[in-house]
C-alpha cells in the first residue's frame, strides 16, 4: 500500500515564499517521477512541475517558472515544492503525485499517468 502526505500549505501574502513536502511510508521515491499538480475552485487539476528519479530532470508549467522549484531527496522519500513571488492566481489545492507505473523518457504531465496521489494541501494567496 501506498500513501503520499502532502504538508505546508498555508496562506501568505503576494510576493512571499512557501515551500510544500510530500512524504511516503510506501513505496520509495526512488526511481519514479514525482510531480505537483494544483487544483482551484470550480478548475480541473492542473500539471505544476514534475522531477525524475534522478533530480536531474524537471519540467514547469509556463506560469511558474522561475518562481517554483522542485527537488527530492530519496533517502528521505521527500519531494518539495519551494514557491517564490508567489501570486494571487497560484491559490488552489496542491497535490503530490507518484508515476509509480511510468518507465518512459519523458516527464509525463497528464494526470492519468500518475497512479497515487496525496490528499492535497491548501495555498492561499492574497493581495
Amino acid at each position: 500500500q501506498e500513501q503520499l502526505v502532502e504538508s505546508g500549505g498555508g496562506l501568505v501574502q503576494a510576493g512571499g515564499s512557501l515551500r510544500l513536502s510530500c512524504t511516503t511510508s510506501g513505496r520509495a521515491f526512488s526511481g519514479y517521477i514525482m510531480a505537483w499538480f494544483r487544483q482551484a475552485p470550480g478548475k480541473e487539476r492542473d500539471f505544476v512541475a514534475a522531477i525524475k528519479w534522478s533530480g536531474g530532470g524537471t519540467t514547469y508549467t509556463d506560469s511558474v517558472k522561475g518562481r517554483f522549484a522542485i527537488s527530492r531527496d530519496n533517502a528521505k522519500n521527500t519531494v518539495w515544492l519551494q514557491m517564490n513571488s508567489l501570486r494571487p492566481e497560484d491559490t488552489a489545492v496542491y497535490y503530490c503525485a507518484a508515476a509509480y507505473t511510468y518507465w518512459g523518457g519523458l516527464i509525463p504531465t497528464g494526470r492519468p499517468v500518475y497512479d497515487v496521489w496525496g490528499p492535497g494541501t491548501q495555498v492561499t494567496v492574497s493581495s
